[in-house]
Parts: C-alpha cells; structure tokens; sequence
C-alpha cells in the first residue's frame, strides 16, 4: 500500500536540507538556464512592444512616402491629403561653416506640422516645432564642431542661420536611419534658399500622413499609393515597420538569443542529470532503509521527486528574477541603439514560458536518474558503490518525453521555427556525437598497450573500467569547452569586423553634389592644400527599377506581390552612374564591358547577386525611372562588386549614353596622404564651403566611430549572452565531477590502502581528465566553431573574420579551468577516512 501524500511529502521536507545541499548543481543548472530564457523574453518583448505601440511617433505618421530627387507632384500632393494631414520636409547631407570652422551636417528640413506625433525637447527643457524663418534647433556636437554658441549664425549653402536651440530629444530620431553628421533641423523652405535643390543634387523629400477617421489601414493606403503611382519612385514605410533596420537588427539579437538559451537548456540539463544522480546516490542508505521499512518504489519516486521538484521551482523562481533584474542593464548595454524601456520589466508571458522550459528540463533530465533508483531492491542500492545500477529502459520514455515537449514547446514559441528546430536537431545530434566519442574513446583505449608508468596505466584503466562515468565526462567537458570556443570566436569575430580592412581601406571624405562644370575645380582645391591627395569621382543619380526581363516579357515590379528574396535594388530609388570603364575593385563574371567610345543600344551592368536573385541574364533588359522619365536598357554584363571597401559601388552601372543626358552631379572620394594636417584639413573643408556651397562633405572617420560605437554595443549584448552557456556549461562539469563522486571515493580509498600518496592521487586524476580533455579540445574547436560560425555569418550577417590564437587561448583556459576543477573535486576524496568508508560500501 502506497504512502498518502502528506506523509510521502513530510518524510520529503524532513530529508530535504533548507540549503538544498545535494541539490545545488540542480538548482544552479535550472537557475542559469531559466534566467537566460527570462531575460531573453522580457528584453525582446520590451523592444517589440515599444516599436509597435510608438510606431507613429518612431515614424513621424502613419505612414511616410519619399521619393528622391523631387518634391511631390500636385496629383500625388492631392492624393497622400485624401487620406489625412501631410506633413512634408526634406533630407540631405550639407555643409554648415563659420569663417572659422566647417563641419558636415544632415539637415532635416520640416514643415509647420512638424512633428504630428511626439515631441522635439531642447536642452533647456523647452517643447517645440518646427523652427521658422532663419532659426535652427541644432545638435550639440554640430555647435561644438562650428566653436559657436546660442544665438550665434553660421551659414549651410548659400544662406546664414541662427543658432535657436540645442537638441535633446528627437522623436522620429530612429526612423531616419544611420546618421552621417549631426542634425540640424530648420524650416522647409531653408534648403530651396539656400541653393540646395538644384537639378541633380542628392536630396530626399518626405512626406508623412497622419491618417483621418476612415483612412483605412497602412497597408491598404500603402497597396493604392504604389498601385496608381507604379512608376513614381515611392519608397514608403508604414508605422507598423516605423523603423526596418531596428526591426531586423532585433530578429537577428532575438535569434541568437534564442540559440543561447535553448544552448544553455541543453547544458544545463546535462549538469541536472548528473547532479540528481549525485544526490540519489548520497541518499542511497536513505532509499534503502525506507525500502527495508516497506515503502513501495513509486513512494520511493513521490518522495524524491517533491524534493528534486521543490529544488526546480526554486531554481526557477530565483532565475525568474534574476532575468528580470537583469533586463534593465543589457537594456541599458543597447541604449540609443533600439527603444526599450528603462527600470523594470515584467512580461508574464516570457516568464511563464521561461519557467515552463526550466522545469520541463527538470522533468525530462532527472527521470532516468531517479526511475533507475526506484526499480532496484535495498540490498543492491546498498551494494551500489562496488556493484553500479543497472539502466532502467522505461526511464528512456520518460526523458524521451520530457525532451519531445521541450522540442515541441521550442517550435510553437519561436518566430524562426526553421532556426530553433534545426539548432534542436544540432543539439540533439551534438549530444548522440558525444555520447558516441564517450563508447568509442573507452573502445580505443581499451585497446591501447599497457603503459609501463602505473599512474598512466591506472588513469587508462579508470577510463574504460567497469561503471566509469567516462561518457557523462565525455559529454559534460564537450559542450562545456564548447561554450568557451563559441564565446572566444563570436566575440573575436566581432572584434574582427570593428577593426576589419573597412578602416585602412575607407576614403577620408566623400563629397556630393559636386556641379558637372566644377569637377576640375573642386580637384584644384583639393590639390592647393594636399597635392598628393587621391580624387575619384563618379556622376551619380537617383532612379528606381521599373521592370526587368526578355525582351517581350519583361516583370512590372509594381505587379510582385513579394520581392524575391536578394532583390534589394528592387525596394525604392537606389543609385545609378554611368561609365566608360569598369569600375575599380568590380570583377566581369558573364558578358563583356562596353568601350569607352561606345554609341550602340544602351547597356546597363548590373550586380551578379542581385541579377541571381532576380534571374537576370545577359541579352535580358532592364527599365528605370529617372525623374519620372522610364529607359530601358539591355544587360551587357553582370560584375562582381567588393562592397566593402566603401569607395563607389553602384549595383546597376550604366554606358553614358543611356542616362548622361539626365540632371545629375558629381560625388567624389578623397583619400588623404598619410598624416594628413589637421588645420590644412579644416582649410580645405573652408574653401569647399565658399566655392562650392551647394556640394556637402561626409567624414567617413564619423561613419567609423559611430558604426564601431554599434557594433560595440551588438559585441557588450552577445558577450553577455553567451556568458550564459559558458556558466552552464561550467555547471555541468562540476556536475560530471559529483556524480563520479561516490565510485571516486572507493576508488580513492583502495589506492591509498594499497599504499598510494596523495601526490601520486593527484596526478592520476590530472592524467585521466588531462587525456579526455584533449581529445575533446578538438571536438569543442568544432562545435563552438561552427555555432559561432553560424552566428556571425548566418544571423548577425557579418564576416567570418575569428582570432583563431585568442580563440585557442581561451580554448585552453578551459582546459585549465576544467583541470582546476577537476582537482578540487578530487581534494574532499583525499580527506575521506578508509574505515568508515570501507564500512559504507
């Protein structure tokens, strides 16, 4: 007859001990992993909510239409007004100068609606609008960089402004992109006086509604603006995608997140298992007693189980919060970088989700160990020490069951179930590869000659001797130096892209709107102060593709319902240039390049990515608009473009008589000589100003600062995460260790009866765990490489780019660290009394 519950659990809570002593490695294993899965949730959902419930504010309406080149044509002004209040204005890279300094500015003109949404501070604590007349609210560096202070003019192009206010908060600030300057803001008939829209020059206009009662919804207004005005160059954003590159910048954080904590689940529950095993083997006396006193083995399974579940729940309330409170500081690790709420977070759905994995997990990991227990009678659990338990195959169901819920519970809450299942499936096949090195290492070096060296001999013997722990070892050191190598090469790989060739190989400026009739003149300025300066120049303009194809049955991109995936140059206006050789750094890969003479059929040369993405092909045709103006021009060849080496690139290059004949100007590249003057710099940016005060200079040194301040900040969120999988997979070592505990101490024991020192102890257990970790060095090079290879290229899409020497070192820190540990673990067998543990056998 069973126990009633309320016995079994107080026979339970009297055994339990309140520190859980036995039950810390599960506890530690649960806490770990449910933390990692709390915070993961409650920081992407904070992100999440706070784009869509601020996505009208973010984009400035609730919906945005830009076009590039032009204002809005008076049908297309009456068309967006149809739907509500248009607010519009306009974006370009300038110049802004004193007659002491000059400094490269993105000037944001708005209109007297501007902002419909949100709220533009100032310093001082002043709300305000659009500025009018000659006032601009400018940013603080802008007014550092000039030497100016409040009130103060300084002029952009042609006309001369005043210094009104500093900026503190932008609202649609993250909508607008990646900055290539500080921002000005100024009223929307600024850049038109200040000779900032001539013909050709590279300006955006955009134009934001906030929609009237009955609008409908974004996406419908989005379907009729593209379907009546196919041909007009629209790029339009709604506010459900306020800002795209946040958005995508959160699924791929989200993403590898997620491969974190489903990695450090894993993990932790290998360490769970081996730290229940450790415990139940602790209470091998207890189990055996109350088995003498007639409790049945399902008492046996009630009783431990309450413990190992009150353990769990502990563990996860306690991770529960500790992802909670540390959401604020990985929040504040992405500040200025993607909106997410200050202080405190609490999503109960990611929590609740969170403790369900964790103690899923528990489940799943401590059955096999504790229905392994319940089957055996007293006398074999108290001869367990010499003669190890036999395997319960039905506890295979129930870990079998356990891990299918896991897996299914992984799939039903992920956004990417392609990536969560294939990382389970990697896992899964990670754990078999393991478990199969365990068999086949025990295999191989039973086979091996016997060493003449005892030490060497014994260490062999205890990796293949009857109830080694060899394959518990086996797996817990490979995932554990594996976490190390996925950490090592994700974050060298990312510190590989900060400090890539994009900085030795990048331009000093990039200038734009440069006037056809003043391209020599701009080289004479350049060359007055650096004569040894490198000047590239190219024409360049704004045009959208239209359609694309065989001649005859060419694709309208206004007919697809959805790009083909690759199409990029297909979204929007891009830009265009036109050619007489093929351009630097650009490899031919089908077709020929025309001559510089050439007068036949236009040509276009299009990007061998993009036209593989589309199904272009040589002889095909392609069709652009240009200012409203369609030209079609066939596919001469196709080019291969390093677009990292952030000089010119241009997807579509066309021959110069297909589209010179279109208003445009002339962007530039100037590449400074080694050690360049500072104060010859300055005077050259002065001169651009006051000769060619239409034309805007880009520092690319800004770019660099600002695009490694980014990936610093993506580098400080990734090392934090993947911190995760290298404590759980410390755990798990720690856990390999105490379940080995009990055979290590007979072992121990017979050693030193027969006569063995504490130092010969010692290095017999440095030779067994020093042997398996090397081997397994080369399997965690592997799987932390390829995971943090996934991580880098598929996810984060940037270059394979690991420092393999950092990566080794840190390699053998774990190996270090794994031998630190595994002698510690060996330190309480040294001080175990051979009597009273040859009485306990």
């Amino acid at each position: 007859m069973s126990l009633p519950l309320a016995t079994a659990w107080r026979i339970a809570r009297r055994d339990l001990n309140a520190r859980f002593r036995g039950l810390r490695l599960l506890l530690v294993c649960i806490f770990l992993g449910t933390a990692a899965l709390a915070a993961i949730g409650t920081l992407t959902a904070a992100i999440e909510r706070e784009l869509a419930s601020s996505g009208q504010e973010l984009l400035g309406g609730d919906l945005e239409v830009e076009v590039w080149q032009r204002d809005l044509r008076p049908e297309e002004r009456t068309a967006l007004e149809a739907y509500g209040r248009v607010s519009s204005g306009f974006r370009m890279q300038a110049m802004a100068s004193t007659p002491e300094a000059a400094a490269p500015i993105e000037l944001k003109a708005v209109d007297a609606k501007w902002p419909m949404f949100g709220t533009l501070t100032l310093a001082d604590g002043r709300t305000a609008g659009a500025p009018t007349g000659t006032d601009a609210w400018i940013a603080r560096t802008a007014l550092e960089r000039l030497g100016i202070g409040l009130g103060d003019s300084f002029k952009v192009g042609r006309l001369t402004l005043r210094a009104a206010g500093i900026i503190k908060d932008e609202p649609d600030r993250l909508s607008e992109g990646f900055q290539l300057g500080p921002t000005i803001i100024v009223a929307a008939d600024v850049p038109g006086k200040a000779g900032l829209l001539e013909p050709g020059a590279l300006y955006q206009s955009k134009h934001r509604i906030a929609f009237k009662a009955g609008a409908g919804s974004p996406a419908a207004v989005e379907e009729a603006l593209t379907q009546r005005f196919p041909n007009a160059g629209f790029d339009i954003r709604t506010r459900d995608r306020a800002s795209p590159g946040a958005e995508r910048f959160v699924r791929q954080m989200s993403d590898f997140l997620t491969l974190v904590g489903l990695a450090a689940l894993v993990i932790a529950g290998i360490g769970i298992a081996g730290g229940v095993s450790s415990y139940l083997d602790q209470r091998r006396a207890s189990i055996a007693t109350l088995k003498v006193l007639g409790a049945t083995s399902s008492d046996i399974v009630r009783i431990y189980a309450m413990q190992i579940g009150v353990a769990a729940l502990v563990g996860s309330l306690a991770g529960l919060a500790a992802g909670v409170a540390v959401t604020p500081l990985l929040a504040s690790a992405l500040q200025g970088l993607l909106p997410v709420e200050s202080g405190f977070i609490v999503a109960p759905a990611q929590l609740a989700l969170a403790a369900s994995y964790g103690l899923l997990v528990a489940f799943a990991f401590a059955a096999a160990p504790l229905l392994r227990a319940r089957t055996f009678p007293a006398m074999a659990l108290m001869r367990s020490g010499v003669v190890p338990l036999a395997r319960d195959r039905r506890a295979l169901i129930a870990t079998g069951l356990g891990l299918a819920a896991i897996c299914v519970l992984a799939l039903a809450t992920t956004a990417q179930p392609m990536l969560s299942g294939g990382f389970l499936l990697g896992a899964g096949g990670a754990l078999v590869l393991l478990a199969g090195l365990g068999w086949a290492i025990q295999a191989a070096v039973r086979r091996l000659p016997r060493p003449a060296n005892p030490l060497l001999r014994s260490a062999l013997a205890n990796i293949y001797r009857p109830g080694a722990p060899t394959g518990a070892l086996v797996t817990a050191l490979g995932f554990g130096l594996a976490a190390f190598v996925l950490l090592a090469a994700v974050q060298s790989a990312i510190d590989g892209n900060i400090a890539s060739r994009v900085p030795r190989e990048a331009p000093d400026y990039f200038v734009l709107d440069v006037p056809q009739d003043g391209e020599a003149r701009f080289a004479s300025l350049v060359r007055a102060e650096f004569p040894k300066a490198t000047i590239r120049s190219v024409p360049t303009m704004r045009g959208a593709v239209l359609a694309y194809g065989p001649k005859g049955r060419m694709i309208r991109v206004a007919d697809l319902k959805e790009l083909p995936e690759g199409a990029w140059a297909l979204r929007g206006e891009r830009g265009l240039t036109y050619a007489d050789n093929l351009p630097q750094g650009n490899r031919i890969t089908a077709g020929q390049w025309w001559g510089p003479f050439y007068t036949g059929e236009p040509l276009v040369s299009v990007d061998a990515d993009f036209a593989e993405a589309v199904g272009l092909k040589v002889g095909d045709y392609l069709t652009i608009g240009i200012l409203g103006v369609e030209r079609t021009a066939r596919v001469a060849n196709l080019r291969e473009i390093d677009w990292e080496s952030m000089g010119f690139n241009f997807a579509l290059v066309f021959s110069r008589n297909a589209i010179s004949d279109a208003p445009h100007k002339i962007a530039a590249t100037i590449d400074l000589p080694p050690g360049a003057d500072d104060a010859a710099q300055g005077r050259l940016l002065r001169a651009l100003v006051r000769e060619m005060p239409s034309s805007s200079v880009i520092e690319v040194g800004g770019i660099l600062v600002e695009a490694r301040k980014l990936l610093e900040q993506v580098s400080l969120a990734t090392l934090a995460a993947a911190a995760v999988t290298v404590l759980a997979g410390l755990a798990v070592l720690m856990g390999a260790i105490a379940a080995a505990r009990a055979a290590r101490t007979y072992d121990t024991v017979m050693l030193r009866v027969l006569g063995a020192s504490r130092r010969q102890i010692l290095l017999l257990q440095l030779a067994e765990y020093g042997l398996l970790a090397g081997v397994l060095a080369l399997v965690a090079l592997g799987l932390g490489g390829g995971l943090a290879w996934v991580v880098i290229t598929r996810l984060f899409e940037f270059d394979w780019l690991p420092d393999w020497g950092e990566v080794l070192a840190v390699l053998g820190f774990g190996i270090a660290l794994v031998l630190g540990f595994a002698l510690g673990g060996s330190l309480p067998l040294l001080r175990a009394k051979p009597a009273r543990a040859l009485r306990e056998l």
